[in-house]
């Protein structure tokens, strides 16, 4: 595919646009629970009852929306404004919907009708976002770049997120909850001023650049009734599934962020609760881990280089699980109250999450270029459907199961002083909880056997290297897939993504 010239400002405008992935995310994990209990009035049980009912919608939603754009290029909107960036266009405006959830002492249906909204909203714009990289370069060497500025700017916005409620809290009072409001204020501006870049400077693959088989399955998918089209989704949906390579992402993914939402979701409890801590002290702990996730986001290009994203992965894993369970001997050891100590475990924690979160997206860019290989179809939709539904499905379980259980551990809202076994259960939770989370992301990493040492010219050649991997399998998928086994072939060419980044 010939492609347009990409400069400077298309990488960092791209990633730009995950200050509304990543910074809300921060934010919603580590705060919005204690907001809720703390200065809402809502009971934990009630919080994550919020939690839940987003995730129910969001398992129609988020599938929907990939296949939705997946489909929006044969309309009218669709070729004026392109399938995938009128969405991007129609969710500036709508970015300001993340403030309206952190108004306080309101009732919990206004709560709950407002999570929903807006997880709506950032569905609508994070699944096309998502798969823009692939609709811009085939090039391996300009995907490693895009992956790289998005993860930075993940990072940034994540710092910023640490740090932001604190520094309001200091100013505002500890006890205002307007603090939470004028952050969410600050990054719903943000996210609208970056989404515009991502609309001014990205673009889609043109339709004369498209594989015969994918404008065939265009054609095709025109004259399909709804209940075709609703019929097509689900085989779709199951279809992503079928591709080995995909299954092991979506385990190393959702292992390493599952742990950090749950580790987010009781880490302000841990300090206030528990060191009884103002929430500042807490903030400036994240402040921290995300400063050292921004480091190394850094160092893990050329670790995974040298060993491979697999054991890279494993050694960051091994990191942040040593550090989430370092803060409950701490707490036990008496060493609690030495900030400094509570300081270096914080920095050791955020070399782990920087890892954690670096790996699974880096290899994420490449899944649809394994797809089309095998279906002949450009799904990048389909994927950050999935992948959009997962992240948001694993956040919201994480926290409503944190919620349930200091529910069931005694924590009364609203109160500064919780009983003896509310800090036991947060220290469990904080620890053991992340472990055993981690652990199944370790062991997923264990089956994943993408290494680097691709030919010389598969690594230059990657479509060629596909298409030959792809003519040597011959055994059908039902109604989606050509070739079943042929992802072996294509995972020589995913090796040369990385290894092509040492030159």
């Amino acid at each position: 595919m010939k492609t347009r010239k990409i400069g400077l400002a298309n990488y960092l405008a791209y990633g730009a646009g995950d200050f509304l992935g990543a910074g809300t995310t921060a934010l919603t994990a580590a705060w919005l629970l204690y907001f809720y209990t703390t200065f809402c009035g809502l009971t934990p049980i009630e919080a994550t009852l919020i939690f839940a009912a987003a995730r129910v919608l969001d398992a129609v939603v988020s599938p929907l929306m990939g296949f939705l754009t997946d489909n929006f290029g044969t309309t009218w909107l669709g070729k004026r404004f392109g399938r995938r960036k009128f969405f991007i266009l129609l969710g500036i405006p709508c970015v300001f919907s993340y403030s309206a959830m952190w108004v306080g002492e309101m009732g919990f249906w206004y709560y709950l009708a407002t999570y929903l909204l807006f997880d709506m909203v950032y569905t609508m714009i994070l699944v096309p976002y998502e798969t823009l990289v692939p609709e811009m370069t085939d090039d391996f060497k300009q995907k490693t770049k895009f992956s790289g500025a998005r993860i930075s700017m993940a990072q940034m916005s994540a710092i910023l997120a640490s740090f932001l409620p604190g520094i309001l809290l200091s100013w505002l009072g500890k006890d205002n909850a307007s603090s939470f409001f004028y952050a969410s204020l600050v990054f719903s501006v943000l996210c609208a001023v970056m989404l515009t870049l991502v609309w001014c400077f990205t673009w889609e693959r043109p339709r004369e650049a498209w594989s015969e088989a994918a404008l065939r399955a265009e054609a095709e998918k025109q004259n399909l009734t709804l209940a075709q089209s609703l019929n097509r989704l689900v085989i779709e949906l199951s279809s992503t599934l079928r591709i080995k390579i995909f299954r092991q992402h979506l385990g190393m993914y959702l292992g390493g962020y599952i742990a950090q939402d749950v580790f987010n979701a009781v880490f302000t409890y841990y300090v206030v609760f528990v060191l009884m801590q103002e929430a500042a002290v807490a903030s400036n702990l994240l402040g921290t881990m995300a400063i050292f996730q921004f480091i190394a986001v850094i160092a893990m290009i050329p670790l995974c280089i040298r060993f491979g994203p697999a054991p890279s992965y494993r050694m960051v894993v091994v990191l942040f699980g040593l550090s989430s369970l370092s803060y409950a001997l701490l707490y036990y050891a008496g060493l609690s109250d030495v900030y400094s100590l509570l300081l270096l475990i914080s920095a050791v924690a955020g070399l782990g999450r920087g890892g954690i979160n670096y790996v699974p997206w880096n290899t994420y860019t490449y899944i649809a270029d394994v797809d089309e290989a095998i279906t002949g179809q450009r799904r990048e939709g389909i994927f950050a459907g999935i992948m959009t539904l997962t992240r948001k499905a694993s956040q919201a379980g994480a926290v409503m199961l944190v919620g349930i259980i200091m529910q069931l551990s005694g924590f009364v809202s609203g109160q500064k002083i919780q009983p003896e076994g509310v800090s036991h259960t947060i220290l469990l939770i904080l620890s053991v909880g992340t472990l055993v989370v981690l652990a199944c992301g370790f062991l997923v990493s264990l089956r994943f056997k993408l290494t680097c040492a691709p030919t010389a010219s598969c690594a230059a050649r990657p479509s060629e290297c596909a298409s030959s991997a792809t003519l040597s399998r011959n055994r059908p998928v039902r109604n989606t897939a050509r070739w079943s086994s042929c992802w072996r072939g294509c995972l020589t060419t995913v090796c040369g993504a990385i290894t092509i980044l040492a030159i």
